[in-house]
């Protein structure tokens, strides 16, 4: 901070010097020149105060302002009045040597108005930028966030129902055991069938006995 106003206040001196030397060496300058046209006496005085004092009005003012950090695009209209004040400081500065023919003297008076119209113009320029750099830059401010949209509670989740009792089946009663049957007495073995060799008739024996010796024979 003690730096920046140490700038501050040597850019200020140096613009006001400058402002005071410019106006204290253009009043003889104009004034020699007035004369020179014939003004009256008492007039020729008063011209180069009316320029002077607008140059150094306007510097002052733009300082100000400058230091409050207004834009220079809102100072444009100031800014241009100063530049045309110091045109015609500068202006009125060389008319008289040019008149009479003395150059170098024309362009030795041309200095201090030269100067003054620079110093005009950079110097709220400068004031302008101490102060952006001086004020701390904000953080810049966190978007908002939405708020989350409410969420509808979930519809309760009924409680299952009770599973019913099971219905008691009666268990059929047992059938009763079949009686036991009554015992028979097994029944008699059927009779072998008789032999048919030994059951033919004895004649038909002798003759199968006869055909067959025969045939052995």
């Amino acid at each position: 901070m003690a730096g920046e106003r140490v700038t501050q206040r040597t850019v200020t001196i140096v613009m006001a010097t400058i402002a005071a030397l410019a106006f204290v060496f253009s009043f003889g300058n104009v004034w020699s020149l007035a004369l020179r046209l014939g003004v009256p006496r008492p007039i020729a005085p008063l011209i180069a105060p009316m320029v002077d004092l607008s140059v150094v009005g306007l510097l002052v003012g733009l300082r100000y302002l400058s230091l409050r950090g207004v834009p220079g695009r809102e100072l444009r209209g100031a800014t241009r009045l100063m530049h045309l004040s110091g045109l015609l400081t500068l202006a009125l500065n060389v008319a008289e040597p040019i008149a009479a023919g003395h150059y170098g003297r024309a362009a030795l008076d041309a200095v201090a108005p030269l100067l003054l119209l620079g110093w005009g113009a950079v110097g709220p320029q400068m004031l302008r930028h101490f102060h952006t750099i001086a004020t701390p830059i904000p953080d810049p401010a966190p978007a908002p966030v939405p708020a989350p949209a409410p969420v509808p509670d979930p519809d309760p989740v009924p409680a299952p129902a009770p599973d019913p009792a099971p219905a008691t089946v009666a268990a059929p009663a047992p059938a009763p055991a079949p009686a036991p049957a009554p015992e028979s007495d097994p029944a008699p073995a059927p009779a072998a069938p008789a032999d048919p060799v030994t059951q033919a008739p004895a004649p038909l024996l002798d003759l199968a006995s006869t055909i067959a010796a025969q045939l052995k024979a």
